[in-house]
């Protein structure tokens, strides 16, 4: 659709509203992001409400300081009204999302004549589930209640002092809208393993039937997605759509024009989204766990009913799927190289190009049979359960009874689908990918087992993930969607967006765009690399070297943060040095993340020193401007781990086709986490300070050169 005059209009005109309103200078690198997705937009042609010009994405690197979200909210709003689309905009962070939800879209719609409306979509399991804390308070309280063992969905585990009365707060808040259910929004962290109690999934959830539908926290949010113009939701959750074939929770892409913010997040979650995994001894444990449940359920039922005879056909499954995992367990028990060390309770065993023994891919094949029977047993007890619902016809289960039993069977079915898939990865034949027209073959899956000891007991878990999200993303997204734009502060490599456009199987007509940055580099900064004692390819001569020089480096400075990539590194510099700088050090596992940045923050405005010791989300996911921060010190280059599965079957499949992993892949990445580190100096166009490399081989190597060269040009210090 070519823009139409009003369109364009309507752009501009916001654009000059808001910067009127908010008293702010237009600026340059906002103003290209804005014409550059207005264009882009306007190029996709269209026929009857279907695109008809070949897929295409805008990518936009805009770094700190652009004011990336006005630029994309001002230029795709108006278009995507004018075209009877919805707009999708996912990010990668809650922070992110809370920011444009409660603060960026507000500001635009008080300060422009645009009209719109806007919702937040997540996941149900970001949700409270009313029924489920009912549920565990009951179980606190009542003990061996007849009604409902919901105590069998959760693992065995310790019971924290007091967790009933959290409960009861939790309970206590939403009654009283003091909380909103939403996890996020709940005034400290709730662990993964509480929060689990007190949640639900699509297969566990009754929908309208529930008692508590009227007071859902999770409807309750989703009331506003059908109406509003823009959606705000995350990378996981349009995954999880895109999964269910697009359209389930969010708009079809068909009919949406997605925003993906902090896009250089997006392959990673990809491959996450469709890995798999199976703990082999836990899922025996857990298939316990359904014969418990199964020998429950048998005085609720009719004899002779559909669901009373699928509970025996259940029964057998799981015995058969049972034998199964045992042979597994031996097989990959006794035929595979387990290397432990002294110190580690663990070993990891990776299959060379996802290539299993002949043994194992076997029972691999007979798992995924037994496991598939399973899921298709489990699936039949639950539509039986589901039934009962319809309080239109007769059903041969009384509501009570599904009531009570549709979420634990609908979480054991949940958790049958999830093994299978790994049997399913693990069973599949390579094929040729499809590929804009073409046949290619791309890398073979990941494989891998890793067997982990404990003082009484072990597991071994097997792995399967996709190496490259490319093919995923093309067929499920880019060629489908209406329209979509990435950015972020990071998306080149070394100066180029290739990396980014095979990781994520960016269509060849995506168009491509680096926004010039507001900073004056130069002026504001440098960058130092001191002499080194050591390199860290000598880990502990590294160490002790680090422990020597950081002294010196943060003395000067109020406001310190030093990035490592590794914790047993950084723990053993904070030991060696927290004796003689005592309330100074600050790691970022000492407590909760805003807790840390928060007393940083007041010794800063006490006037006293800091020092922040962090990894790799120090590197990326935290914003400290002004005197909050003035010095980085970089301790090593961020190379990937080299026993990661995917990245190692990465390497091995570019090596197979000639290429150089090291270059191809280790460099460019290692480049994208480089300039994230850099850019924690820096948040606004008043910030000064400097960044320190303490790893040489960024002048010492061939490749140090490309990776310095990559950086803002910031004033250079360079000891020779």
């Amino acid at each position: 659709m070519a823009l139409t005059e009003d369109v364009k209009q309507a752009i501009q005109q916001a654009y000059r509203d808001v910067l009127a309103g908010k008293g702010v200078r237009a600026r340059y690198g906002q103003r290209l992001m804005i014409a550059e997705i207005a264009r882009y937009m306007g190029d996709i042609t269209a026929n009857d409400g279907e695109r008809t010009s070949p897929p295409a994405a805008c990518v936009v690197e805009a770094g700190t300081g652009t004011g990336k979200t006005l630029a994309y909210l001002i230029a795709a709003i108006p278009v995507a009204r004018a075209l009877g689309k919805k707009l999708v905009i996912s990010t990668a962070t809650v922070a992110l999302q809370d920011q444009i939800v409660h603060k960026d879209l507000p500001d635009l719609r008080k300060h422009s004549n645009l009209d719109f409306s806007w919702t937040l979509a997540k996941g149900r399991g970001r949700y409270l589930c009313l029924s489920r804390l009912e549920g565990r308070l009951q179980d606190e309280g009542a003990g061996d209640s007849e009604s409902m063992p919901l105590f069998i969905l959760d693992e065995p585990r310790d019971e924290e002092p007091g967790t009933r009365e959290f409960f009861e707060d939790m309970l206590g808040r939403y009654g009283s809208q003091e909380w909103d259910g939403d996890r996020d929004h709940w005034p400290s962290q709730i662990p993964d393993d509480i929060w689990r109690q007190v949640t639900t999934d699509h297969r566990q959830c009754t929908n309208r039937h529930c008692a508590y539908f009227d007071s859902c926290a999770f409807f309750d949010a989703r009331k506003g997605l059908e109406d509003a113009d823009v959606i705000v939701a995350n990378h996981d959750l349009v995954l999880a759509d895109l999964a269910l074939g697009g359209g389930a929770i969010l708009p079809e892409p068909e009919n949406a024009l997605f925003i993906f913010d902090e896009a250089h997040h997006l392959p990673d979650k990809a491959l996450n989204h469709f890995a798999a995994s199976v703990p082999l001894n836990s899922t025996r444990q857990w298939l316990k766990q359904l014969s418990q449940a199964l020998s429950k359920i048998p005085p609720f039922l009719t004899p002779g009913t559909i669901a009373a005879k699928t509970v025996d056909k259940i029964s057998a499954c799981a015995r058969e799927l049972d034998g199964v995992l045992d042979q597994v367990y031996d097989e990959a028990e006794q035929n595979t190289d387990w290397e432990f060390s002294d110190e580690r309770r663990s070993a990891q065993w990776r299959y060379p190009e996802g290539e299993l023994p002949e043994a194992l891919a076997e029972l691999a094949g007979a798992a995924q049979l037994a496991t598939a029977a399973l899921v298709r047993q489990l699936g039949v007890l639950v539509d039986e359960l589901q039934k009962a619902f319809d309080d239109k016809r007769e059903n041969d289960v009384d509501r009570p009874t599904a009531e009570a039993w549709f979420p634990v069977m609908g979480s054991f079915h949940a958790r049958a689908e999830d093994q299978l898939r790994l049997w399913v990865a693990w069973s599949e034949k390579r094929l040729p990918e499809e590929g804009e027209g073409r046949k290619q073959w791309g890398p073979p899956p990941a494989r891998w087992a890793v067997r982990q000891r404990w003082d009484h007991a072990e597991d071994i878990t097997l792995f399967s993930s996709p190496v490259l999200a490319d093919n995923l993303l093309y067929t499920r997204l880019w060629s489908r969607v209406y329209g979509a734009i990435l950015t972020s502060a990071t998306l080149t490599a070394l100066g180029r967006f290739d990396r980014l456009q095979s990781r994520a199987g960016l269509p060849d007509a995506s168009r491509f765009l680096v926004v010039p940055s507001s900073f004056r580099y130069a002026d504001m900064a440098t960058i130092e690399v001191p002499g080194m004692a050591a390199l860290p390819t000598d880990s502990e001569a590294f160490t002790e070297a680090l422990v020597k020089r950081l002294p010196d480096l943060w003395a000067s400075d109020k406001a310190t943060l030093v990035l490592f990539t590794a914790r047993r590194q950084m723990n053993a510099v904070r030991d060696r040095l927290a004796p003689d700088y005592p309330d100074l050090i600050l790691t970022q596992d000492d407590m909760a993340k805003g807790e840390v940045l928060r007393q940083h923050c007041e010794r800063i405005d006490a006037g006293r020193p800091s020092v922040l010791f962090g990894v790799a989300s120090f590197a990326e996911g935290i914003d400290l401007p002004g005197r909050y921060l003035d010095h980085v010190v970089i301790t090593r280059l961020p190379f990937s781990v080299p026993d990661d599965p995917i990245d190692a079957s990465l390497a091995e499949w570019v090596t197979s086709r000639g290429g150089n992993p090291f270059m191809e892949i280790a460099v460019p990445d290692a480049s994208i986490k480089l300039v994230q580190a850099v850019g924690r100096l820096l948040r606004t166009e008043q910030d000064t300070g400097r960044v320190t490399i303490l790893d040489r081989r960024i002048v010492s190597r061939r490749y140090g050169q490309l990776l310095l060269d990559s950086l803002p040009p910031f004033r250079r210090i360079i000891e020779r």
